[in-house]
């Protein structure tokens, strides 16, 4: 970070200086209304503005809190310290963290030199950021669902970016525009968050374990996913080159998590939807067949035989109105 930019973040607000001076307890009415479990958006946000920074407050333990907005925390020298669901979080420099709604933390007391850099943002502000990720997947479903609150779940995901100057340098100029209220960069500031963003799918090795999902469970998820909703068309290495991985890694990392294969998981999915079809709908035989993969007749006829040790057809007869689908 350019140095004049970190001086003045460092600057000793007035707020801090009466923790310098021995108060021990957050002056609550600058964050909330009433009480201090959920931090306030309108203590914090400009009306009309759908996104400031704020250099988090040095030299007191902030107690624990939720948001009634999304906080995203950058680390811009120094350290962090979040304690979140009893686990330990540190933050280094470089470091981002995504939080939703639900995330209940409290930050330990920071020194002059620990600069943290709190994004407060309403979810209209990821729009855009929101519409360059494209791509479809449980990856970017997830960073999706922690910004616009589709859960009810804490959710966080903390990233350690220390050196990747890419992103370093996308982070400072969204605060230096946001710190001095460049008005006529906000839509770049949007553009901004977007690449930042891109960046984070493309390299979710720096996806830290303590995330509340890792990095491995997401790869695992992604491969589930994928095999859930394109069961017709699903290839393992189309979703080896979705995720940055070769095919044989990622064929070794399925069959030591789950027990299975891909083509056994997406055998099961498979041959689940067809029982599916044949007790619930009055498609033939042939056409379930193609529905769920399978172009070659008779190979669908013996795997389906191996597998239920009957017939398609002697399947629906004997389990047609089962409320109970065997997969």
């Amino acid at each position: 970070m350019r140095e004049s930019l970190l001086q003045h973040l460092k600057q000793v607000s007035p707020e801090e200086q009466s923790y310098r001076e021995g108060n021990t307890q957050i002056i609550k009415e600058l964050y909330a209304n009433s009480g201090l479990g959920e931090v306030d958006k309108n203590c914090l946000l400009k009306q009309g503005n759908l996104v400031t920074v704020r250099p988090h407050s040095r030299f007191v333990n902030f107690p624990k809190h939720r948001h009634n907005f999304i906080e995203i925390m950058y680390v811009a020298e120094g350290s962090i310290t979040h304690l979140i669901e009893g686990q330990e979080i540190v933050m280094t420099k470089g470091d981002i963290l995504l939080m939703n709604q639900q995330v209940e933390h409290s930050v330990r007391k920071a020194s002059y030199d620990d600069i943290g850099i709190n994004f407060i943002a309403l979810p209209e502000f990821f729009e855009i950021p929101l519409q360059m990720l494209k791509k479809e997947n449980v990856l970017a479903e997830f960073i999706v669902g922690t910004l616009r609150q589709k859960e009810k779940l804490a959710h966080y995901m903390l990233f350690h970016l220390q050196g990747v100057h890419a992103v370093e340098n996308l982070m400072e100029n969204m605060i230096e525009s946001m710190i001095f209220d460049k008005q006529d960069e906000a839509l770049q500031n949007q553009y901004s968050m977007g690449l930042v963003f891109l960046y984070l799918l493309e390299h979710l090795e720096h996806l830290s374990r303590k995330s509340t999902m890792n990095y491995k469970e997401m790869q695992l998820q992604t491969v589930l996913q994928y095999i859930q909703t394109d069961y017709k068309d699903a290839n393992l290495t189309k979703i080896a080159e979705d995720l940055h991985q070769s095919v044989s890694v990622l064929s070794k990392k399925i069959k030591t998590e789950t027990g299975y294969n891909f083509q056994e998981l997406l055998q099961r999915r498979r041959f689940g939807q067809a029982v599916k079809f044949l007790v619930e709908t009055d498609l033939s035989v042939e056409e379930i067949a193609v529905l769920v993969g399978y172009e070659n007749l008779s190979y669908f006829y013996r795997q389906f035989q191996k597998r239920y040790h009957m017939t398609p057809r002697n399947y629906r007869i004997e389990h047609r109105g089962d409320a109970v689908i065997h997969i």
